[in-house]
């Protein structure tokens, strides 16, 4: 970087902290925790020449450390030295995918509407601790057949990605939701590397911008059909309505034809659709907007309903007019659905799983887990572990629980950045550990 740029952002960030001064935004001694629940508390909005961002730098972790989990619990690494380890799925003979994902690559000055905001937004995305091993945009399979955390078997199922994210297996197929489509490959569970050419199922919104380029996947409760998360194209629509096509949505895709519809929309960034077990209600978390101050906006876990509009860009947290956004839409954001659940601003949720497992203790059977990214768009750090919601009925209930932390070092590092969830089929709960180049396991110590 230059050294002119570097001024640049020495006297924007400067500003930055003088509009901050004295503004009614909740900052300095507002409870984060006072945006978890269902009717989460939301300060005045705010903008700003520079907003708020701390990020950070990223140590990776050292021989014998590990996250900490609740009293009872261990914390393994199953596997080590991976490439940016992004999302996890599971086999129906207990093989584990793990896919290894950066992303695409382009310019990111195209994407955000500040090239300052950008510089900070691309460090704190794609920075990886010590440890990272081979190529990324890769899937690994890891097969530990007894359940004592040390897999036997270590191989690259898929290589050469496109920025992958999704994966899911159904009927002797597995799809794969790369940045801009999903592709279908012949598989049995037992192969230990794919070697035929995909075929393409559908596209999805890619580039040139991609500024949101996850694309999650999840199969319908009837396994007919297949559920992609696609996030928008901007902040708040500084790219234009045009470059907002078919994002900020989920899409139902016909499994056998590849037609694919807008299940719903208004989603910021949704990712992980799960359906809630013994149910057709569809769950995903959602990360909302930025740069209305350090506590707003909240990002969210919510049911998706077939043709429901939940805001962006117009509103957020239902009704909440975005006065940046033109031209205001009143209709819409009378139609907007407010969510379920919020998580508090800036955590960067991106994982979710629910728990059916038998080996965690029982409160924790029929929750959420949820892997929080962590934030770098306020001045003091929200997320960075995992979070856990419990369910009564289908429905959230009670306050969220710190389920794995210690990612944080308290002086402006981390060792790591959860993001995909998912149990093992001896109900140990893994997560994939983005910059730390590890996926975790947590089960019952002893």
């Amino acid at each position: 970087m230059s050294f002119s740029f570097k001024r640049a952002i020495a006297s924007l960030t400067l500003a930055s902290t003088v509009a901050l001064a004295g503004c009614g935004d909740g900052g300095k001694g507002f409870d984060p925790r006072s945006q978890i629940g269902a009717n989460p508390v939301l300060p005045e909005p705010n903008q700003y020449l520079v907003p708020p961002m701390r990020v950070a730098k990223v140590i990776g972790w050292a021989p014998g450390e590990h996250p900490t989990a609740p009293p009872g619990l261990q914390v393994q690494a199953l596997a080590r030295n991976l490439n940016h380890p992004r999302n996890i799925a599971l086999l129906p003979n207990g093989d584990i995918l793990v896919v290894e994902s950066q992303g695409p690559g382009l310019d990111p000055i195209l994407r955000p509407k500040s090239p300052i905001v950008a510089w900070v937004e691309k460090r704190a995305t794609v920075q990886s601790g010590p440890g990272a091993s081979g190529e990324s945009n890769r899937v690994t399979l890891l097969r530990d057949s007894d359940g004592d955390g040390v897999p036997e078997v270590r191989t690259v199922l898929l290589d050469h990605l496109f920025s992958p994210f999704g994966i899911v297996f159904a009927d002797n197929y597995l799809y794969v939701a790369a940045t801009d489509g999903i592709l279908r490959y012949p598989f049995v569970p037992g192969q230990t590397r794919i070697t035929a050419p995909p075929t393409l199922l559908t596209s999805l919104p890619g580039g040139p911008i991609d500024h949101h380029w996850t694309k999650s996947l999840t199969l319908s409760p009837d396994g007919k059909t297949l559920f992609a998360t696609v996030g928008s194209n901007s902040n708040i629509v500084e790219n234009g309505f045009e470059a907002e096509h078919g994002r900020a949505a989920v899409w139902e895709i016909d499994r056998a034809t590849g037609r694919a519809r807008q299940f719903a929309g208004g989603l910021r960034n949704p990712n992980s659709p799960n359906f809630y077990p013994g149910t057709n209600t569809l769950w995903v978390v959602v990360n909302e907007r930025d740069e209305l101050g350090p506590n707003l906006v909240p990002d969210y876990l919510t049911s998706v309903r077939d043709g429901g509009f939940y805001g962006w860009p117009y509103s957020y947290y239902g009704r909440h007019v975005d006065p940046r956004v033109h031209p205001q839409r009143p209709d819409m954001v009378a139609k907007a659905i407010p969510p379920d659940y919020a998580l508090s601003s800036h955590v960067a949720a991106l994982g979710l799983t629910f728990y059916t497992g038998t080996n965690l203790p029982p409160q924790y059977r029929g929750g959420a887990f949820i892997g929080e990214h962590g934030s770098w768009d306020r001045d003091e750090f929200n997320g960075y572990k995992v979070a856990f919601v419990p369910f009564a009925n289908g429905r959230p209930s009670g306050m969220a629980q710190d389920f794995l932390t210690g990612f944080l070092t308290g002086d402006g590092k981390t060792h790591g950045r959860p993001v995909g969830v998912a149990s093992d089929r001896f109900g140990a709960l893994l997560v994939a550990d983005d910059s730390g180049n590890v996926v975790w396991r947590v089960s019952k110590a002893g």
